[in-house]
């Protein structure tokens, strides 16, 4: 018995052995087009999944029904900028509590994209709840309600935020 496990263990050792040797057969070269073969399947991938995203908003939101409302700060506003909610025809569509690096985008100029849905043609209510601190630190609440008309094609509303009004654009 100790005979077939010392064979068995020197065997083992032996094929440890020869796989360096075979590891130095594989060029550089290989390696490299291995590796640009990876990288093309990964940004194939990454095309796939973003034409797959357009696909499933087409159909969740055809352009007849569709929605968009974005959030932006007034350039140059110092407030800082805790929560938005949405509401449209008196139900809660979209509620947004913000990071500090998401605040900062906004200030920087950036735009939020916080609801996308599908909405039938005509005149809708829209009323926008905003918290946050005022740049002396102290809290604030505003609300602000809209008339939204939506027809046939797709509908975009912007919310421009600042610490003494909310506007649409």
């Amino acid at each position: 018995m100790f005979n077939i496990l010392r064979g068995f263990i020197l065997s083992v050792a032996m094929l440890m052995l020869s796989f360096p040797a075979y590891s130095d057969e594989i060029s550089r070269e290989q390696i490299k087009g291995l590796d640009e073969q990876v990288q093309e399947i990964k940004s194939d991938v990454l095309g796939i999944a973003a034409e797959l995203n357009q696909l499933e908003e087409k159909l969740l939101y055809p352009t007849n029904t569709q929605a968009a409302v974005f959030v932006s700060l007034v350039s140059g506003e110092t407030f800082r900028l805790d929560s938005v909610e949405i509401q449209l025809g008196g139900k809660p569509v979209a509620h947004h509590l913000y990071s500090f690096k998401e605040l900062e985008a906004l200030q920087k100029g950036g735009v939020q994209r916080i609801y996308t849905g599908n909405v039938r043609s005509g005149e809708h209510d829209l009323q926008v709840f905003v918290t946050g601190k005022t740049g002396g630190g102290a809290d604030f609440q505003k609300s602000e309600r809209f008339k939204v008309s939506k027809d046939v094609g797709p509908k975009i509303v912007e919310i421009s935020l600042a610490a003494q009004s909310i506007t649409l654009r």
